[in-house]
């Protein structure tokens, strides 16, 4: 086993799991939004629910499709790269998949067509259920997959018998100590990366010059929903914050960049560059007491430093320091987004203020950066565990050579600019266009027109806001 092989083997997996999370991020929160839509356009018989639902089925079907495929690229990967990771953890990881597959995937795949193309095929409420059953595939899917990746944060209910795992309580499995915490955290991080999407889609039309009823509706309801989530999304993390400092505190030190344990109150390194070879946080920010109220809720509460353990035990405080920080600092400024939006919709200006629609253009990709840097935290937090406290990460990848791995690193580097960087164009392309008639806004490049060049009504159903 060539040391380097197991580098490049995390890093080929980094990549393909950082493209793949995108898609379910946007496939699961668009899920949802698609059933909210369609049960307003059944309820209220208005036109612009449907126009709306249709057009974001589209970038659903693009999202789920670039979801599947790379999702099937990194099952393989278990095989390939990780066999040690297969063989020893495989009597578990392996069922809580196929239940994803047999209890989610079907469902959603079941669904799907009719979902898409039904229209005009089955009654309004079939394809109404059918929608929601697709939405509920999403969400159940989102259950088995993070009830597998939390076991590995906090596996319990097993014992090792021949140099495996032998699941002995599979409700301690799935309803592992941190799973509460991730399911939720991450299922609202979905819903707020399709509210982003949407809210930017929004703020770009509006920029434009459109005011008509598909722009406001899904403009209004994607802010409505940051407004309701982006701060309930804080207090989860808080929660979630508690829950690893008890049960993978290195984590936790490493994410503070605290090296020392600090008696009588630990102070929060707001900013800071974590030396891993000279152990100590360099040019540091620090905040008396705050760690402490954040991560203990008490005043002179103690958290552990990195010295405390192992140095082959010690996750790299510089990359999840910052990663970390990023997701934090983003997950503030949703907060101040929404809260900003609802005063200009108190005040009558959320569809005129520019300066807002631009905000919210900037910030709609911010919901996928702020998710790859929370995943890369808690994946990287992980190390040098693959399944926290049981199997090391050198233990777990395959007998490769780092010439094989390196090859395979660089054809999944040209193949997915290739595939995916042609989905994501597909789906800026649509997002371009936007809702409504396709000869109304044919082009994506031209210029920004007033409302009443449009060939619609102006300013049209208020009511929307």
């Amino acid at each position: 086993m060539d040391a380097n092989a197991l580098d490049l083997s995390r890093l080929q997996f980094a990549i393909t799991v950082s493209v793949h999370i995108i898609f379910p991020a946007i496939s699961i929160g668009l899920a949802s939004f698609l059933a909210v839509l369609e049960g307003c356009y059944l309820k209220t018989g208005k036109a612009h629910y449907k126009e709306l639902c249709v057009y974001w089925a589209r970038i659903f079907a693009v999202g789920f499709g670039m979801g599947v495929v790379s999702g099937v690229v990194m099952a393989y990967q278990f095989g390939t790269n990780w066999s040690g990771f297969a063989k020893f953890a495989g009597p578990i990881t392996g069922p809580l998949l196929t239940y994803e597959v047999m209890t989610a995937f079907f469902l959603e795949a079941g669904f799907l067509g009719i979902m898409l193309f039904g229209w005009d095929k089955v009654g309004p409420k079939a394809h109404f259920a059918a929608t929601v059953l697709v939405a509920i595939g999403t969400l159940i899917s989102t259950f088995w997959i993070l009830s597998s990746n939390s076991w590995m944060q906090t596996p319990q209910g097993y014992r090792i018998e021949n140099g495996h795992v032998v699941p002995v309580d599979w409700l301690a499995i799935i309803f592992n100590p941190s799973f509460p915490y991730r399911l939720a955290h991450m299922t609202m991080a979905a819903f707020i990366v399709a509210a982003l999407i949407v809210a930017g889609t929004g703020g770009w039309h509006l920029l434009r010059g459109r005011r008509d009823p598909e722009v406001r509706t899904m403009y209004s309801m994607a802010l409505w929903l940051l407004l309701v989530l982006a701060p309930i999304q804080a207090l989860v993390g808080d929660q979630h914050g508690l829950n690893t400092r008890h049960y993978q505190p290195a984590k936790i030190a490493a994410i503070e960049g605290l090296w020392e344990t600090e008696k009588g109150g630990t102070s929060l390194n707001l900013i800071g560059f974590p030396d891993m070879q000279a152990e100590q946080t360099r040019y540091a920010i620090k905040i008396p007491h705050l760690g402490s109220l954040i991560l203990t809720h008490s005043w002179d509460g103690e958290i552990r430093g990195l010295k405390e353990f192992p140095k082959e035990d010690r996750p790299n405080s510089s990359l999840i320091f910052w990663t970390f920080r990023i997701m934090a600092g983003l997950g503030v400024l949703m907060i101040l987004t929404a809260i900003v939006g609802a005063l200009l919709r108190r005040g009558g200006k959320l569809f005129e203020f520019r300066p807002y629609q631009w905000l919210t253009v900037l910030m709609g990709p911010m919901g996928i950066v702020s998710l790859i840097a929370g995943w890369i935290t808690t994946e990287a937090g992980r190390q040098p565990w693959v399944v926290y406290g049981v199997l090391r990460t050198k233990d777990a990848v395959s007998p490769l050579t780092a010439q094989s791995a390196g090859l395979s690193l660089l054809i999944f580097i040209m193949v997915y600019s290739l595939v995916f960087g042609t989905g994501i164009y597909y789906i800026l392309k649509l997002i371009f266009v936007g809702p409504g008639h396709a000869e109304d806004h044919a082009s994506v490049s031209a210029p920004a027109q007033p409302a009443e060049a449009s060939g619609r009504r102006p300013l049209a159903a208020a009511a929307t806001e």
